[in-house]
């Protein structure tokens, strides 16, 4: 089967998709996000779902859109817990809230593989969920991003988590990463949860589909013997063939599985969140 399942967890829940939006739950907080993906009908009508949620997200353009209250003194900025890490929640104008439920099954996996012995390079870091699980089993920690405030918040987070010492890089995901090569560093671990385009700090433009074979290769470089990779790909330019293409190139002889991530509603419906690649 090529589908992979993340579950909700007590403090996250999606409720029900469709209609292009979806409905969540983020522990007493309830929101409704535009989902490209969520292309067939939802289970409960969007009536009933506004009186559920406390803020619906409205786009205003591709990218970008505004948060509208429906009910009073709903806060937008609030706290949720994941086993025993905590993150900062608050509402962005982008429409993400700082947390990407579905990889909760990649960070189980990273706190599976590694120890106090390990260490992990976690590039396009975000809000650091990620570098928080490797940080918890003990090891040494690299969190890179090229956005300054979200290192902030990755720092409210590992507090929140009552961690310390994450390495905070605060630079091009990939430049940093050919640099590690030169430098000769290796290792454990690597998460690659890569934007699918965007325009970095110098009007640079960034494809994905441009750019995956040389973060395949980097990554090829900069893993130990028995290191791991998880790469998550959102770009719909980019062929599950392809990730595996790579793999097998890239990575001959080392198990590896390339799989769908996908959720499934508390309504009963289904929802797809890209591809990901596993190298163990």
């Amino acid at each position: 089967m090529r589908k992979l399942y993340t579950s909700s967890w007590s403090d996250y829940e999606l409720i029900d998709a469709g209609g292009g939006k979806k409905l969540e739950r983020w522990g007493t907080v309830i929101t409704i996000r535009p989902e490209v993906q969520a292309y067939f009908k939802s289970e409960k009508p969007f009536d009933a779902w506004r009186k559920m949620a406390h803020w619906e997200f409205v786009s205003k353009g591709a990218q970008s859109g505004s948060w509208q209250s429906l009910k009073k003194n709903a806060p937008s900025n609030w706290s949720i817990h994941y086993k025993r890490h905590s993150f900062e929640l608050q509402l962005t104008k982008f429409k993400h809230v700082g947390l990407f439920p579905e990889q909760a099954i990649n960070w189980q996996f990273i706190q599976e593989k590694l120890n106090d012995e390990g260490k992990l390079l976690n590039l396009f870091a975000y809000t650091g969920a990620a570098s928080i699980a490797a940080r918890s089993t003990g090891a040494e920690t690299l969190h890179v991003d090229s956005v300054k405030q979200l290192i902030s918040w990755a720092k409210t987070n590992m507090i929140a988590s009552d961690l310390d010492n994450i390495k905070w890089v605060h630079e091009d995901a990939l430049k940093f990463a050919s640099r590690e090569v030169k430098r000769g560093n290796k290792f454990d671990g690597i998460v690659m949860d890569p934007p699918a385009w965007g325009i970095g700090a110098k009007k640079e433009k960034w494809k994905l589909e441009d750019k995956l074979d040389e973060l395949m290769r980097t990554a090829k470089k900069l893993l130990t013997q028995k290191g791991f990779l998880i790469l998550n790909t959102y770009s719909p330019k980019i062929q599950i063939e392809r990730i595996e293409e790579l793999a097998q190139l890239y990575f001959p002889d080392r198990n590896f599985e390339v799989k769908e991530l996908w959720m499934k509603t508390t309504s009963g419906k289904e929802l797809y969140f890209g591809n990901l690649l596993r190298v163990f």
